[in-house]
């Protein structure tokens, strides 16, 4: 849950306003890297999430908004860069007009992508409580990974156990 900002950074002159940026596919990272090295506010609000990775499964940041990322400017600032920099596209507006981003928005997801922790990597065997679906608060037994985006658990059903699959995004770790 990284953040481009500085307190010194956020605190820029009350004419100056978020903006949203279209990057071009796949390039969030570096049009962002490239905005910083000139000099520009910018936050790319992120979160982590457990994929499978060349058979491993690891912990990786992703962009909240693959594509997207928010600039601090004012009407005053030099806006002409924005056009030639890698990785940016176009400033998200309508027709001319770049469309100013509510700063409680900005503020909002500060506070959601910095209060959010990643879960653990589960181990085979870990006990996992499913917080959505057919089986929501129901505790099971992690098994392993079927693909990228689901897990087989394995749960107590009718007094049998069954293998079950549901979406990664569906259980978390249960505290014991």
């Amino acid at each position: 849950m990284s953040s481009s900002l500085t307190p010194e950074q956020q605190q820029h002159s009350p004419k100056s306003a978020w903006y949203l940026i279209q990057c071009k596919p796949r390039q969030d990272e570096r049009a962002e890297e490239n905005l910083l090295r000139q000099g520009y506010t910018c936050y790319r609000p992120q979160h982590t999430r457990e994929r499978l990775l060349r058979g491993q499964r690891q912990m990786v940041e992703e962009s909240l908004f693959p594509g997207y990322l928010f600039i601090q400017l004012s009407l005053l600032d030099n806006w002409g860069p924005l056009r030639s920099t890698r990785g940016v596209s176009r400033v998200v507006g309508f027709g001319n007009q770049p469309l100013a981003v509510s700063p409680d928005l900005i503020e909002r997801l500060q506070q959601r992508c910095s209060a959010v922790l990643p879960e653990q990597l589960l181990e085979s065997g870990d006990k996992v409580r499913i917080n959505q679906g057919p089986f929501a608060e129901l505790e099971a037994i992690f098994l392993s990974m079927d693909g990228n985006e689901r897990v087989v658990l394995l749960m107590n059903i009718l007094h049998r156990e069954q293998k079950v699959r549901v979406s990664l995004s569906s259980i978390r770790k249960a505290e014991e």
